[in-house]
């Protein structure tokens, strides 16, 4: 009879621990008027992979490391075309400068907690050096995004070691992405509720390019949230500035943008520049104690870091095609964020702090009262 019990038990453990997380679009509700990708994730962009190392320790650590690679293959010797969008700077993105004056990105991304920046740095830098092809390496554009979830996680600890860094990095993977309490989303709260990481994607038509904008999103801001134009926060009762301006609106929310267009650095600006019109839609309101910025790349082509010729010849998208990429970028970004929300738990960590999960029987009720599903 005891073994029945330890084997039920382990079962139980294994379907929870592998049990698939409720996303926007499993509650009926659409976002937009593009058709997503077949993974509705940032991977849909081919060859890119994304990696998580998730740190819920005892009852103080709840942090963690995400990890996005745009392809496979040496990215400091084939870098690749990328620009960074600020929209409200209280934050600590590290590569930031390098990005501006060159237009290109020569390392993965990794998304960590605000004290863990440094570490996280380092361990770019390490796996850099490690590739082959890169003895001689000399410098290294690190780029490493963050958010600070000190309410739920001992962020003073500084719990990130390098090693979970280069975990996150190894284990990256194409498929379906883990959303929710994952990675650097591991410890974040959003709009009031427990936030973390999320994702989305959208496919033009052929006729205008068939590409793919991919977005990844880690989530610790706050506003008064709306889901597909419900006032979602208001009718739950949760948004600040109700009785009295307050910092419940400060966080912060990193954005990665990834497509398959090719798009230079200044038309990647303009990309990662609507991305937070996304934001605006769920009610965030870039506060501001909020550090929001959002990378933007291309996969579509790369630029060798020793080339002997003299000109590069790339080609690339008209302004005038850039409307649907737009288009795409907003609604995935939408998207994403609301995946992060409806995919997280409610999570208990430092000093006890506890954040609710958003409750989806009530949005449910919401979401049909103003009729966005049926």
């Amino acid at each position: 009879m005891k073994s029945l019990i330890v084997t039920w038990a382990i079962s139980l453990l294994f379907s929870c621990s592998f049990a698939q997380s409720t996303r926007l679009r499993d509650l009926g509700v659409k976002i937009g008027i593009l058709p997503t990708g077949s993974l509705n994730a940032i991977t849909d962009v081919k060859g890119l992979k994304v990696g998580h190392t998730t740190l819920s320790i005892g009852d103080s650590i709840r942090t963690g490391v995400t990890a996005i690679i745009p392809y496979e293959g040496n990215i400091f010797q084939q870098k690749i075309p990328a620009a960074i969008e600020l929209g409200n700077g209280f934050g600590k993105l590290a590569g930031y400068s390098q990005v501006a004056e060159l237009g290109n990105i020569e390392t993965p991304i990794v998304l960590t907690n605000t004290l863990s920046v440094p570490v996280a740095t380092g361990a770019l830098v390490e796996w850099t050096l490690r590739q082959k092809g890169n003895e001689t390496v000399r410098s290294v554009n690190p780029i490493v995004g963050e958010t600070n979830d000190s309410y739920l996680n001992d962020i003073r600890g500084r719990h990130v070691q390098q090693k979970d860094v280069l975990k996150a990095l190894e284990n990256a993977s194409s498929g379906a992405v883990k959303e929710g309490n994952v990675g650097a989303g591991t410890g974040t709260v959003c709009f009031g509720w427990k936030g973390g990481i999320g994702t989305s994607s959208r496919k033009l038509p052929a006729k205008v390019g068939g590409y793919t904008v991919g977005v990844l999103v880690q989530t610790n801001f706050g506003g008064v949230l709306e889901i597909a134009g419900a006032p979602v926060g208001v009718e739950l009762g949760k948004y600040p500035f109700k009785e009295t301006l307050d910092k419940s609106s400060d966080g912060s929310c990193m954005i990665v943008v990834a497509t398959d267009a090719p798009l230079d650095a200044r038309n990647l600006k303009r990309l990662a520049k609507r991305a937070l019109i996304g934001l605006g839609k769920t009610g965030g309101i870039m506060s501001n104690g909020s550090g929001d910025y959002v990378i933007a790349f291309s996969t579509a082509y790369t630029i060798p870091h020793d080339s002997n010729g003299k000109l590069e010849t790339y080609q690339l998208i008209h302004n005038d095609d850039t409307s649907g990429l737009f288009l795409a970028v907003i609604e995935a970004t939408e998207e994403a964020i609301l995946n992060s929300l409806t995919a997280a738990e409610t999570t208990r960590g430092y000093q006890g702090h506890t954040i609710e999960k958003l409750p989806l029987p009530e949005l449910k009720q919401i979401l049909k009262k103003y009729g966005k599903i049926k």
